[in-house]
């Protein structure tokens, strides 16, 4: 049995005092961050080094018994204490080169959160913050124990969401491999084309609230700035976004779960997103949310001890005849329909690539690995002739 970590993530719906609390709680967090970058900052201009988590730590407690900065105590002290560790990790992950340094948070350009790694407890649709006591939230699914942590926070729209992470055992050898086995190719003009002959057309959330948001962004753009009725046409711009947002997940986390549950098997192709993403087609490929819905595959078959194979990225899954190997050179992206030259085979696009990453991906979960790795373990492109894909 293997040890995983689940995060769900449920809707907060807190009275006006308690939301005045949870904003006072993310406030108290911002300015510890801020002063404990400075802090670190000041030590390193005399010292030459970074100042030692103990002594960061102490002389915050310190900080909390002066009386002018009483009103830390109304703080969670271990929310406070995260702050410390969370900014320790982002300076680990600077001085390892995977992130940019540390920023000072502003009170207008930095999101509302905080986190509580213990303590935090869900029962009949409720919350338990401390500090501030039982919130109500719209519960979806029953939680199971234990919680290990919760992350508070506060998303353009003014709405509070809870993140609780959960500990559960899940057995690590999946289910035995079947014929129930299905090919994705993912697409513009249909989302997903699935090898048992499904398509699913592309839902297009961004292009259709296009023209509510261009009339909300004309209205903020000509308020003045630091007003009030800004601040309001920028939260109604949020709202729009937000909803935009809300859609496309909702759509993808369904149809993730509905494809997983259904399949022993799922395979899916490895897509170059962030290089598409620079291509003409940038706004309806981010809009597809191609990344999402494979990261969703990915976790969703460890929950389920289901099968995931995604076939390399140089992996030939439309030119190449799946009866007899032909490859056609010539395809073009406005061709929807060819004919095989070699067995005279009329072929459906978006199918036939669906039918050849359901069979690749058999087949790599059959062998184990894929065609070519280089020394890192990382999959790169294989000798093939006549070109890529």
């Amino acid at each position: 049995m293997a040890i995983h970590h689940k995060v769900l993530r449920f809707r907060m719906i807190p009275t006006r005092v308690q939301a005045h609390l949870l904003c006072r709680q993310a406030g108290a967090r911002r300015w510890v961050w801020n002063w404990a970058l400075e802090q670190r900052t000041i030590h390193y201009k005399i010292y030459g080094k970074t100042i030692p988590k103990k002594q960061l730590s102490s002389d915050l407690t310190a900080l909390k018994n002066n009386p002018d900065m009483a009103w830390l105590k109304e703080a969670d002290a271990q929310t406070l204490q995260q702050t410390l560790l969370d900014q320790d990790r982002a300076f680990q992950r600077f001085f390892a080169k995977t992130a940019k340094h540390p920023k000072f948070k502003g009170r207008k350009n930095s999101p509302m959160t905080f986190r509580v790694p213990q303590r935090v407890k869900v029962d009949e649709e409720k919350v338990y913050v401390p500090k501030i006591g039982w919130v109500k939230i719209r519960q979806s699914m029953g939680i199971p124990d234990p919680t290990k942590s919760a992350t508070f926070k506060r998303d353009a729209s003014g709405n509070w969401f809870v993140a609780i992470v959960v500990e559960f055992s899940i057995s690590d050898d999946p289910l035995p491999i079947s014929e129930d086995a299905v090919g994705i190719d993912l697409g513009l003009k249909d989302f997903a084309v699935l090898s048992t002959g499904e398509r699913i057309p592309a839902p297009k959330f961004f292009r259709r609230s296009q023209k509510r948001l261009r009339r909300a962004q004309r209205v903020l753009s000509r308020r003045q700035k630091t007003s009030r009725r800004r601040a309001r046409a920028k939260q109604r711009v949020a709202r729009i976004h937000q909803r935009t947002s809300d859609q496309r997940k909702d759509f993808i986390h369904k149809l993730t779960t509905r494809i997983t549950h259904c399949h022993d098997a799922v395979c899916v192709e490895t897509l170059n997103i962030r290089g598409l993403a620079r291509t003409k087609l940038a706004k309806s490929i981010l809009d597809a949310a191609w990344g999402e819905a494979i990261r969703q595959f990915q976790y969703k078959a460890i929950w389920n001890r289901k099968h995931l194979a995604q076939t390399p990225m140089f992996f030939r899954s439309t030119k190449e005849c799946r009866f007899c190997g032909t490859v056609n050179n010539t395809l073009t992206l406005a061709d929807r329909y060819w004919t095989c030259s070699g067995c005279l085979q009329v072929h459906d696009r978006d199918l036939h690539a669906s039918h050849r990453i359901r069979d690749e991906g058999l087949r790599l979960l059959a062998v184990g690995h894929t065609d070519s790795k280089n020394a890192r373990g990382v999959d790169v492109s294989p000798s093939l002739e006549g070109g890529r894909c």
